[in-house]
């Protein structure tokens, strides 16, 4: 089907002759999506980062602040490494190498986050370092996996295999949350899980070994999954031996960076995505700790929040390249940006007895069961049409990128994509740390969000699609 984005038609556009790889090829790719999920669902966002706030750091303002530097810290380390290692990559021809190196510091790390102890100061270190080393691996084991696009399918499908991914990924944050929820995580009063189970493993509710144990089984998780990637996906042959790729490979990224200044419009949007991403980096590193300290959520409601934000993710992921072909991905990147800052805004104004800051309502009381008040109602909506935008918006973003560069540069830009999503990656969550811990409210942390995606969204305005 022919693509009716109007980059496509431009002057510009260059007809896709390149087959597209073999089914096992391409779900080998998708299935790595499904395997590193986890890590972000029950990790970063819904079960881990807010017991942490609430349980093992001293309040869950602290928790806040020191989830929020070491997320910082990860940031950094992120942003030095991944396009370094990128040009050298792309040198040396050879992906897989790369993501075996940092698959194993995915395991590390997620692993090392099961000897967190409730109210025991002493596992805190250790904890944030396992986070930051899992962090690490995870967002550059995504930057070689992201550049085997190229290859997989021609350019008018790449929407549609961007969206297939981000879909797949939110799938598998969901059955792992619900696996989690259902069967494994209980409440320390009852004893029993969601679903009424007692916890699988012999896990001690009262020690929260539901919680910690999702870093370890997020572990495990991803080894399986991302077997298929190895098996079936093909990659690129070796072109230059180490020493040769390093020197070619940093040289290459110099060119290319001192170049970019000619290639207007797709600075312009490097640095729209930097920003904004930024903001979607700590949108989801603060969401769950942020209900976890406003209403008190458990790791049940939080979970349970977590499968509907994710349900709303996969079937808004899924039609993002739909959506993109149909309206251009300029213009879903902008419209998700602008739901984005309304939704941000929206988490301001609701507060345990407030709804659109003026609205007084009655806060949440014991034995009204699961999101029994209304402001809980109101941040669960908030959050649905968070999850039914950052899929296509994220989506939407990756294949913009293949629009506006030169067709004999792509993987070099799509090394730049990757690293101004993570350039400053720190920045968004050290903002929102930072001004906590200034004001001692989580509320005026979060207000950071609402500017990082006004001033992506205003930049991406000044690109000019059809140049």
């Amino acid at each position: 089907m022919a693509r009716t984005n109007s980059a496509a038609r431009g002057k510009g556009a260059v007809k896709a002759t390149q087959k597209s790889a073999s089914s096992k090829a391409i779900f080998g790719w998708v299935m790595f999506e499904w395997a590193l999920q986890p890590y972000f669902t029950l990790i970063t966002t819904f079960v881990y980062a807010p017991y942490f706030a609430a349980s093992i750091a001293s309040n869950p303002a602290e928790g806040q602040v020191l989830w929020g530097f070491a997320s910082s810290a990860a940031g950094f380390v992120i942003a030095i490494m991944a396009p370094v290692l990128g040009a050298i990559a792309d040198a040396s021809g050879r992906r897989k190498p790369w993501i075996a190196f940092f698959g194993v510091l995915i395991v590390i790390g997620s692993s090392l986050l099961w000897l967190g102890k409730p109210g025991d100061q002493s596992t805190v270190f250790i904890v944030l370092a396992g986070f930051a080393i899992g962090a690490v691996g995870a967002q550059c084991a995504s930057v070689f996996v992201n550049s085997m696009m190229p290859t997989l399918v021609p350019r008018r499908r790449m929407g549609w295999l961007s969206g297939t991914g981000w879909a797949t990924g939110y799938l598998g944050g969901l059955v792992s949350l619900v696996l989690m929820l259902g069967f494994i995580a209980a409440s320390p009063q009852t004893g029993k899980t969601l679903l009424g189970f007692t916890p699988l493993f012999g896990l001690d509710a009262a020690a929260r070994e539901g919680d910690r144990i999702s870093g370890p089984l997020s572990a495990i998780w991803f080894v399986i999954f991302a077997l298929p990637l190895f098996l079936f996906t093909p990659d690129e042959r070796m072109k230059l031996p180490l020493k040769a790729a390093v020197e070619r490979g940093l040289r290459t990224l110099w060119e290319t960076v001192h170049h970019l200044p000619r290639y207007r419009n797709v600075l312009l949007f490097l640095i729209a995505n930097m920003i904004y991403a930024d903001g979607l980096v700590a949108l989801f590193a603060f969401g769950g700790i942020y209900a976890a300290g406003t209403f008190g959520w458990s790791a049940i409601e939080l979970g349970i929040f977590g499968i509907l934000l994710t349900i709303t993710g996969t079937i808004g992921a899924y039609t993002g390249g739909k959506l993109d072909d149909r309206f251009g991905s300029k213009a879903i990147i902008l419209a998700g940006l602008g739901l984005l800052i309304f939704a941000s805004v929206a988490i301001l104004s609701i507060t345990r007895d407030r709804i659109g800051f003026v609205f007084e309502v009655m806060p949440p009381v014991d034995g009204r069961g699961i999101y029994g008040s209304a402001a809980e109602k109101a941040y669960v909506a908030v959050g649905l049409l968070i999850g039914l935008v950052v899929g296509p918006l994220q989506a939407a973003s990756r294949t913009l990128l293949v629009y506006l560069v030169p067709k004999d540069r792509v993987t070099q830009f799509f090394g730049l994509f990757a690293l101004s999503a993570k350039v400053t990656s720190f920045i968004g969550p050290f903002m929102v740390a930072a001004v906590t811990a200034v004001t001692a409210s989580q509320r005026a942390g979060i207000s950071v969000l609402v500017v990082f995606f006004l001033a992506g969204g205003w930049l991406l305005t000044k690109v000019n699609v059809r140049a």
